[in-house]
């Protein structure tokens, strides 16, 4: 359904997430899904009230929330049985993910394995219900890493593109130059490389280290020379160093990071995907959602850390992007990442992580995070003021009163 041409969102409390202010009795204006106009209704231009109205009811409007690690075709957290499912039957998983994130007020998310061109393009035609999706394809591994679904005694493996895989098993430089260059002629925003090991893979060490330095840099090479750029996977200050060295901009989890990682994170101008949610709810929901005996033993070696690497990368300067990496039916739990950050930072910090600095990541500063002229009309309408309490975001069916993506209002 297309937006409406005009839309005059009227009686509005404004948050500021750069300022951390909130500006009652506004107004805003929005044209073809972009907005035009912000201010004080008293102050509204007596020719630019036209098109439909929605009254906020005094209510507070912010941005719509970006996601900055998601997997919304990860209809399961068995992912090497996923990647023998249907391509057919992971797409209606996937709408069905998509539109369940919409609704919780995540208008915009960043695909860090799995989504391709075409998932983006159902969204951006409207066949999908959901948030506009940034995506990277196929996350490039070594084999034996962590994007290696095959057990110890498998050898075959499907490269296929329209297998729904989340990774490309790659090896030496000529083959991860390749595979970069693939998914960059699929359009992909960024490429992800599995920097170390993980939870979901089944034969790698979380400690262990992944693809040389040299097959590293030839990734790098590849996205600057698309400017585009690489998010790294990694747990232990050790991979994460190495990859912010060798010009790895991104860093997805990073539970173990030392003072030399805060650092070089600084340095280098790289940014910080926390998730901390996919952990708990792995710990809690594991089993039932489908991750193998061999993921679920690895689950302590992360769990605990992540909070105070959060705290320690806060405290340090690190830029950090709101991210949850929930998997298969612990989806649902994707707002509950606000409650577990708002253990170690302030309700500013949390949610410019899910707006400012995450639209920064992604390269659309200016055009999402913020409500001005000129920015995407991705907004919520919420009942209680998160800059006082970020907490309230983590209950979205009590929290949030409507969502308006490109102008139009969805509802809740």
């Amino acid at each position: 359904m297309p937006a409406p041409q005009q839309l005059h969102i009227t009686n509005a409390t404004i948050l500021d997430i750069a300022e951390g202010s909130a500006s009652p009795d506004s107004s805003i204006l929005v044209e073809d899904g972009i907005i035009t106009w912000v201010g004080l209704t008293a102050d509204l231009p007596a020719d630019r009230a036209a098109g439909e109205t929605l009254d906020a009811g005094g209510k507070y409007v912010m941005p719509g929330l970006i996601d900055g690690h998601v997997h919304v075709t990860a209809a399961t957290a068995d992912l090497a049985s996923m990647a023998e499912w249907s391509p057919t039957y992971v797409a209606a998983h996937t709408s069905r993910n998509l539109k369940a994130m919409l609704h919780r007020g995540f208008t915009t998310v960043r695909d860090v394995a799995g989504a391709d061109f075409g998932v983006a393009m159902a969204v951006e035609e409207g066949l999908f219900e959901g948030p506009r999706v940034i995506f990277g394809g196929k996350a490039l591994s070594q084999s034996g890493g962590h994007g290696d679904m095959r057990s110890m005694g498998a050898s075959v493996i499907d490269p296929h593109q329209c297998c729904p895989s989340i990774g490309i098993v790659c090896d030496g430089v000529d083959a991860v130059r390749k595979a970069a260059r693939d998914q960059l002629r699929t359009g992909a925003h960024h490429i992800k490389v599995m920097l170390s090991g993980g939870v979901a893979s089944p034969t790698d060490r979380v400690d262990s280290t992944q693809f040389s330095e040299s097959e590293i840099l030839a990734v790098v090479e590849e996205a600057e020379g698309a400017n585009r750029y690489v998010c790294g996977h990694a747990y232990t200050a050790r991979a994460v160093n190495r990859g912010l060295r060798l010009g790895v901009r991104c860093i997805e989890h990073g539970n173990l990071i030392d003072d030399e990682s805060v650092r070089l994170f600084v340095e280098k101008d790289a940014y910080l995907v926390p998730t901390l949610i996919t952990y708990e709810r792995l710990k809690a929901d594991g089993e039932a959602a489908g991750l193998p005996a061999a993921s679920r033993e690895k689950v302590d070696i992360v769990l605990h850390a992540g909070l105070e690497a959060l705290d320690r990368a806060n405290k340090g300067g690190v830029k950090i992007v709101f991210g949850t990496d929930l998997l298969g039916a612990m989806q649902i739990h994707q707002s509950e990442e606000f409650r577990i950050r708002a253990q170690v930072q302030t309700a500013q910090e949390v949610l410019r992580s899910a707006t400012l600095t995450a639209a920064e990541l992604i390269g659309l500063e200016g055009k999402l995070g913020v409500i001005a002229a000129g920015a995407f009309a991705d907004l919520l309408i919420v009942n209680e003021n998160p800059l006082d309490d970020v907490t309230v975001l983590a209950d979205p069916e009590s929290s949030i009163s409507a969502v308006i993506q490109g102008g139009r209002d969805i509802g809740a």
